[in-house]
């Protein structure tokens, strides 16, 4: 599936409002103070000359889209915008129907910038800065389900449904050794085939299974954890002389707050922003 910048978004099941469009390029119209960003930063970091973000939906750790710029929320989107800022350049965000599109756009360098579950394989594609939110992983279980514990799923015949390309689909199964792991290609078709049934459960981190569980009516997180994901800002290889400026971003707004009120607007759940 080809990516969507917002300012066609109307291709995808989600529909925004001039009024969203507008408010993207007036988020990126003030320029922060002359010298925060030498020339050579922003052309690294921003070399078409604007800040393309990649994101994807259904995520409150990345974006979830709404119809007007104040009712768009995201943790990632947030971030990207207020970077763009800071740089002095234009903002776009790249939307995208999953994490693992998202990702393969980083590598080939399509956007230049993600915040995402930070792993060693992950790492391979992209720099990552330090982290800047902890999530826990867990369960979410449909509505007429009977489970009570995550220790409950472990067990032959169980399917647990993981998406394409994710963390999960890759560590799931060293915990927990019983288990199927079913993949899905989307958020949207895991939350389909819980409420059908098809699906035991569906195993991400926490702040994608509350939103889940927010449009299936019933449905449950289950208690406990079974780890974390551990987010931090991703570019693509290459881009060495971008990467302290990076890094100091990620510090200062984790220090000034801008992290968790990102957090709190976007409704994230389960998370820790890590000291």
């Amino acid at each position: 599936m080809k990516t969507k910048s917002l300012r066609s978004l109307f291709l995808l099941p989600f529909v925004f409002s001039a009024a969203l469009l507008a408010g993207c390029a007036a988020s990126s119209s003030s320029a922060p103070p002359a010298g925060q960003a030498s020339a050579e930063v922003r052309q690294v970091l921003a070399p078409s000359g604007k800040l393309r973000v990649a994101v994807y939906v259904g995520s409150p750790t990345s974006i979830i889209p709404g119809a007007t710029p104040a009712d768009t929320r995201g943790v990632g989107y947030e971030l990207g915008r207020e970077l763009a800022r800071r740089l002095g350049v234009p903002f776009e965000a790249v939307v995208f129907p999953k994490n693992a599109e998202s990702l393969a756009s980083i590598k080939e360098g399509r956007s230049d910038i993600t915040f995402t579950n930070a792993t060693a394989e992950r790492a391979r594609d992209m720099d990552f800065s330090q982290p800047f939110l902890d999530v826990e992983r867990g369960f979410l279980v449909g509505p007429k389900s009977p489970v009570q514990r995550q220790e409950e799923l472990d067990r032959p015949g169980s399917r647990i449904g993981a998406s394409i390309g994710s963390t999960t689909e890759a560590t799931l199964n060293r915990q927990f050794k019983n288990m199927k792991i079913v993949l899905t290609p989307t958020l949207k078709a895991a939350t389909d085939m819980l409420a059908a049934g098809q699906l035991d459960a569906f195993a991400t981190n926490k702040a994608i299974l509350y939103e889940m569980s927010d449009a299936l009516p019933g449905s449950r997180v289950l208690p406990g954890e079974w780890g974390f994901e551990h987010f931090g800002a991703g570019i693509p290889k290459g881009r060495d002389a971008g990467r302290a400026y990076v890094r100091q971003f990620i510090a200062d707004v984790k220090a000034d707050g801008a992290v968790a009120r990102a957090a709190q607007r976007a409704g994230v759940r389960g998370v820790v922003v890590p000291k």
